[in-house]
Parts: structure tokens; C-alpha cells; sequence
């Protein structure tokens, strides 16, 4: 059986949820029916520093929300599939525009509805708050949960797995 690092240094895209992984599952709605989010900017420079090492995201997400459409935006992140209830067609939508195999994959993921894809990926990562069944079927689980540094916890796997985790780190130390 792989290592989680043996898994870890095949990724070349890391696809995340959005509610309960990049948020803490919590959903803000404003009188006029808007709805608000809150995002952890240190997922947001973890996300950052993958790209910036050749690794691509995307984003799958049941829910349908402008809020996400902006930060994906602010982030440089293209491959956003947001009204995704049926989670599965999306992805492997972009396996094939992006021409990649499942164990070149890594999903991040703390419900239910992220198993399909969760099953057929190289590298499945439930956060720390997850569901028992998501977590059950990961192959890693993050120290921190959804919203509150999951999504860096990813990043730097991945990056440390890859060796590219020092040379991210390098260009903060430099003068």
C-alpha cells in the first residue's frame, strides 16, 4: 500500500470543496438574501504556493455563490465548477480537459457528498472535522479543520512531498 508521500508526489492537481473545507461549513446569509463566506487567508497563500510550483486547482462545490466566483477569482484559480450537486460528471470533466489520471489527482473533501470522488482519486484528504465516512475512506486527514487551515495543511503536503516546500518558503526570507 502507498505511503500517503508516495501518493502525495504523483499530484498535479488538487481539487478542493468549498463549504466545510475552505470555509467552516457554515452558511451566512444578510437580509437581502445574500450569502457571505469566510475564507482563511493562509489557504489562500498555501493555494498560492501550489500554483506557483506547477500544480493546478480546481474547485467543486454543490452550492452556487458569488462569493466563492470572487475569491477563486482573487486566487488566479480558472477550473471553478460551482451548482455541482452531482459532483462527479465535474470531475471528470476536468481530468479529460486537463488530461490527467485519478492517482495524479488529490481531493480534499468533509462531507458526504465528496465520496464519489474521494474513491477514485490518488490522493483523498478529509478535514479534521469531517464525517466519520469521509474520513474512514481518506488516505490523510488534515491537523486542522475546514476554514481554519485545512487547505494549507494540503498545500504544504503536497509541497514538502515534492520538495518544493523550502524553495516556497525561500522567497519570504529573502531580502
Amino acid at each position: 500500500m502507498k505511503s500517503v508521500s508516495q501518493r502525495a508526489v504523483q499530484i498535479k492537481l488538487v481539487i478542493f470543496d468549498v463549504d466545510g473545507v475552505l470555509t467552516d461549513g457554515r452558511l451566512y446569509f444578510g437580509p437581502d438574501g445574500d450569502e457571505y463566506k469566510t475564507f482563511h487567508s493562509r489557504d489562500g497563500l498555501g493555494m498560492n504556493m501550489l500554483q506557483h510550483s506547477g500544480i493546478l486547482i480546481g474547485i467543486i462545490t454543490a452550492r452556487t455563490s458569488q462569493a466563492v466566483a470572487k475569491r477563486m477569482q482573487g486566487l488566479g484559480i480558472e477550473h471553478l465548477y460551482q451548482g455541482q450537486q452531482n459532483k462527479l460528471p465535474a470531475y471528470q470533466a476536468l481530468l479529460e480537459k486537463l488530461s490527467l489520471q485519478s492517482q495524479q489527482v488529490a481531493y480534499v473533501g468533509d462531507d458526504l457528498i465528496d465520496l464519489p470522488i474521494m474513491r477514485r482519486v490518488g490522493l483523498a484528504v478529509a478535514v479534521q472535522d469531517a464525517h466519520a465516512l469521509v474520513k474512514q475512506h481518506s488516505h490523510w486527514q488534515t491537523p486542522h479543520g475546514g476554514g481554519q487551515g485545512a487547505v494549507r495543511d494540503v498545500c504544504e503536503l503536497i509541497l514538502e512531498a515534492q520538495g518544493q516546500l523550502v524553495a516556497q518558503y525561500q522567497q519570504y526570507l529573502t531580502d
